[in-house]
């Protein structure tokens, strides 16, 4: 039976399901689920990452945590963490980076984060001539706060679902899915009748928001895990800046947009991350955190014009594949701007690579 039939089924005998719980069954389902059985990354699969589009991004990130490993105070023993690792391309572009700098790899305990198996074979095979081996763990709450940590998280919160409430011309609804008579999938709505918190900021009949219990959490356990060891946390990812309105649930197969509801499993299902609610949560666990900046003015800011100025210096043939690769990454009308960069950090003093002017 196919993960839309055990779908409908369950549905049928339980009632609307939360569109956080299907994207949630969509992704992670053990036995059809896209990331557990058949994660397609890059340009021959169903979406790509910053990482696969240049190595720029990467060696820029690996330069990061070195930067930031200084301004800790470059201490002995440190954990690198990446969350998400996708296929190992961002973290083996980072440590290849990271050589040119005596001491850190040195000093390193990497740590993956990561519960897809096959993504899981994949990194293996992109670190297998690495400097330092990584050892996978589950979750944020298996990494030891015993030494500062350095967290990289791209591309992780859009993974993370949210529920959607509707604001109609009655009051409150949840958007929820159901089946039709014939079996087949679809939207809908549901009365609210109690315990929803309306949003602080203005919503016109119609409009939609997107509440993500999963990212909050990511927050506050990043939080708390920063607030222990000291460290920073990295994260990237296309998403809003300040609590709005919007529905931004979308289906990703072979580069293009399909029906969330057609193919359960066989699609990559994202949405934005709330930077603001993942910030406040690790905000009030007890860690500091920066506000938000453009991908595309935070790698200005690491040095990447340099660095592509520095690859076409030694491939002339090759610059306008690497002009093409840096407009895709900082260009206003790429990922320039709808991607953003924030940092979540500790001790207070710590001044973050990146972030160093006011925001």
């Amino acid at each position: 039976m196919s993960l839309r039939d055990r779908l409908a089924r369950e549905i049928a005998l339980t009632g609307p399901m939360t569109i956080a719980d299907y994207v949630t069954r969509c992704l992670h389902d053990p036995q059809d689920g896209y990331y557990a059985t058949r994660p397609a990354l890059g340009e021959g699969g169903d979406f790509i990452t910053a990482p696969l589009i240049s190595q720029m991004f990467g060696e820029l990130i690996g330069l990061w945590a070195v930067e930031t490993w200084h301004r800790l105070g470059a201490p002995e023993r440190v954990r690198l963490v990446e969350v998400g690792p996708g296929d190992g391309t961002l973290m083996a572009d980072a440590l290849r980076a990271a050589r040119l700098v005596p001491g850190f790899l040195e000093a390193c305990d990497l740590i993956l984060i990561e519960p897809s198996a096959p993504l899981r074979a994949m990194q293996a095979r992109a670190l297998s001539q690495a400097d330092v081996s990584p050892r996978w763990v589950r979750s944020l709450d298996a990494v030891e706060t015993d030494v500062p940590v350095i967290l990289i998280a791209n591309e992780v919160l859009d993974c993370m679902p949210a529920r959607q409430f509707v604001r109609t011309e009655e009051g409150w609804a949840e958007r929820r899915i159901g089946v039709d008579e014939a079996g087949g999938l679809i939207f809908g709505l549901v009365g609210i009748s109690g315990g929803f918190v309306r949003p602080s900021f203005a919503v016109e009949p119609g409009q939609t928001i997107e509440i993500s219990e999963q990212q909050s959490t990511f927050g506050r356990d990043l939080g708390t895990l920063i607030a222990a060891a000291s460290g920073a946390a990295l994260l990237i990812d296309y998403g809003r800046a300040m609590p709005e309105a919007g529905d931004t649930l979308q289906a990703l197969r072979r580069h293009a947009r399909v029906d969330p509801l057609a193919t359960p499993g066989e699609a990559d299902l994202t949405q934005w991350a709330d930077f603001p609610g993942v910030l406040e949560a690790a905000l009030r666990a007890g860690a500091d955190v920066t506000g938000c900046l453009g991908q595309g003015e935070f790698l200005r800011r690491l040095g990447i014009d340099a660095r592509a100025a520095r690859l076409k210096q030694g491939r002339p043939d090759a610059a306008p594949v690497i002009d093409r690769q840096l407009a895709r990454l900082t260009a206003d009308d790429q990922m320039g701007t709808l991607f953003k960069a924030a940092c979540v950090f500790g001790p207070h003093a710590l001044v973050v690579p990146g972030f160093e002017v006011a925001l």
